[in-house]
């Protein structure tokens, strides 16, 4: 794992879009795995400014989302199709048909989950997964107890998680029970794992997933296993961090062709 701390989400979510720009300039035709809810927001507003005013550009770029809820329309303003063309992509040029967020109104999801995977395969694997991180451990919506080599499912939510989204629905019972989410093997499969974590509610969960034990109760422990996994993290995010004097002395002291 790589473990960069910056003081505040605002220069955290600018490294993190210099990570996934250079990745873009050297890899026009790369594949990046979205995530949705708060931590990567600023990271987007980033990209975009980037398009914009830098002509960083997206049209050979090809997308996957990390999740979607069952049962919610895509036009549904709590849905992470709403989401994402919201915050992302009617502000970027990447083709419609590039765009990949599973379908929670199909009919037969697992063959939904099953078509998702060969997706990914067929567009040669996903070089960045951008990533956030749930308050207890969860990636995607691959909640704890998932297998670590799970696969693009389907997945019951817990109430814990539930009520983190409430606000978005108008309350936890309105929250959906179920979700499709990509599977942690699947993230593990990524060429780089881009981790985001801000503020203090998130610092046991970065705690644990950096320094605890690898287990299926935290699900993000994997990313222990992933080859090139980034976390970038605010002061308050990395505050439980018995290392994180090491941590910020390494990437102070990397070879500045290393750094981002």
């Amino acid at each position: 794992m790589e473990i960069i701390i910056q003081p505040d989400s605002q220069q955290a979510s600018l490294m993190a879009a210099r990570i996934v720009g250079r990745l873009v300039k050297e890899k026009p035709h790369a594949v990046v795995g979205f995530a949705t809810g708060n931590s990567p927001l600023q990271l987007y507003k980033n990209l975009v400014r980037m398009h914009r005013e830098e002509g960083l550009d997206f049209s050979g770029v090809t997308t996957f989302n990390l999740d979607e809820y069952v049962g919610v329309p895509p036009v549904h303003p709590s849905s992470f199709h709403s989401y994402m063309w919201a915050h992302l992509f009617s502000q970027l040029n990447i083709p419609n048909n590039r765009i990949h967020i599973p379908d929670g109104l199909a009919a037969d999801i697992p063959a939904v989950c099953r078509n998702y995977e060969q997706s990914i395969k067929s567009a040669g694997g996903i070089d960045v997964q951008i990533l956030g991180i749930g308050t207890n451990g969860h990636l995607g919506f691959n909640e704890p107890s998932s297998s670590l080599y799970s696969r693009t499912r389907i997945k019951t939510l817990t109430e814990e998680t539930r009520l983190n989204n409430s606000a978005a629905f108008g309350g936890q019972d309105n929250v959906p029970l179920h979700v499709i989410t990509i599977g942690l093997g699947t993230i593990l499969e990524s060429r780089m794992a881009l981790l985001l974590a801000f503020g203090k509610k998130k610092a046991r969960a970065i705690a644990m997933t950096v320094e605890g034990p690898l287990a299926a109760s935290v699900p993000s422990t994997v990313l222990q296993l992933h080859p090139r996994a980034v976390i970038v993290l605010d002061r308050d995010a990395a505050s439980e961090l018995k290392m994180a004097d090491y941590y910020s002395w390494v990437y102070e002291h990397k070879p500045d062709w290393q750094k981002y």
